[in-house]
């Protein structure tokens, strides 16, 4: 670790004492979040230049514990002698070790979203190249017997991006500009950004009886629950009503995902759901995650969702997007290729699975 960086991130702490203390200046939570965007970027400054399996870090870890210490005193104004460990508590502040471990987790994983020829492959192993090639120090052109004894964050990247199930796509067609949903049915999208801090219920009564009023929407409630103890799995649900008439209702495990994982995966399958309704022009979607919502209609890589592609949930967004736009007569079967027969087709959701087939 850096020194400077070390010293930078110390003298920082120190130097925000002057915004106040436990009786006078800032609130605690505008402390913390002073010291997570002002500071740890600078602690964590080339982090993984030092820190990867195998390494000697020791007097870099009690640098940044020291100084994390120091914050956590700032934040919390306990006294000096209070135990490290419940300070960070206190202060909601991920214990160092933690921290970077979850850092370089996130690196390591990164390069599964990069190009096939992208120059950082050709610096790993055999099964990374893809499209690239080889470099002279590279981990591929390495013996079993170099490959044991050099430490390195290539070397840990290259044993430990194996350990990640996902897939991803960093240049699917879907993404291209011009090519992409808010592109091509920018009119067809609304996100309705109303101060969540007022009353919405006159809003919302006045919306839900304007579609309840028009025999072409269909309306959609979505939810994901996740639960906080670790022996239960997340599930989602979906109700499909037009005009006061309930027409589909499902609700389905969604794995061990996040909560907005499991809020996109319930607005996926409502839309899929609200496509098949005959005479269908208009989805009107509710939901309490517009993070999820926005999440849907974006093909960038980003996390999966209940073992699959979120570029999977994109295409069905996609999907209903073309369906929509067309007039009801020109609506093709739902197994039409809508992108031309030399385009890939939308991939349709699989068949939710009921509680009592979850196993």
């Amino acid at each position: 670790m850096s020194a400077t960086h070390a010293t930078k991130a110390f003298t920082t702490v120190q130097a925000m004492r002057m915004l106040g203390n436990s009786t006078r200046g800032l609130l605690p939570k505008q402390h913390c979040l002073l010291y997570w965007s002002c500071v740890v970027p600078i602690a964590t400054y080339s982090y993984r230049l030092w820190y990867f399996d195998g390494t000697r870090n020791k007097g870099a870890m009690n640098q940044l514990k020291r100084m994390q210490r120091k914050a956590a005193l700032w934040i919390t104004g306990a006294f000096r002698t209070s135990p490290t460990g419940g300070l960070e508590a206190l202060a909601g502040l991920i214990p160092v070790h933690l921290m970077l471990k979850k850092l370089a987790t996130h690196a390591v994983y990164h390069v599964a979203t990069l190009s096939d020829t992208h120059p950082l492959r050709s610096m790993l192993g055999e099964g990374l190249l893809k499209q690239a090639a080889p470099h002279a120090r590279s981990a591929a052109l390495m013996t079993l017997a170099m490959r044991g004894k050099v430490k390195s964050t290539v070397m840990e990247v290259d044993e430990c991006v194996h350990t990640l199930t996902e897939s991803f796509e960093p240049f699917a067609p879907e993404a291209r500009p011009g090519d992409r949903l808010l592109d091509r049915y920018v009119d067809h999208l609304h996100f309705d950004k109303r101060d969540p801090a007022q009353d919405r219920r006159p809003y919302l009564d006045e919306l839900i009886a304007k579609a309840r009023a028009d025999p072409l929407t269909v309306l959609a409630a979505t939810d994901g629950s996740v639960p906080q103890s670790n022996q239960y799995q997340a599930a989602s649900a979906a109700i499909i009503y037009k005009g006061h008439r309930e027409l589909e209702r499902t609700h389905y495990v969604s794995g061990r995902v996040t909560a907005p994982d499991a809020e996109l995966n319930a607005i996926s399958c409502a839309v899929h759901l609200a496509v098949k309704q005959a005479n269908c022009q208009h989805i009107m979607v509710f939901t309490d995650s517009m993070g999820s919502a926005h999440r849907a209609v974006d093909p960038s890589v980003h996390s999966a969702v209940l073992g699959g592609s979120p570029l999977a949930i994109y295409k069905h967004i996609h999907y209903a997007a073309w369906v929509l736009s067309k007039p009801l007569k020109d609506v093709r079967p739902p197994n039409h290729e809508p992108y031309g027969s030399n385009a890939e087709a939308p991939i349709k959701p699989d068949p939710p699975r009921e509680n009592g087939d979850a196993g």
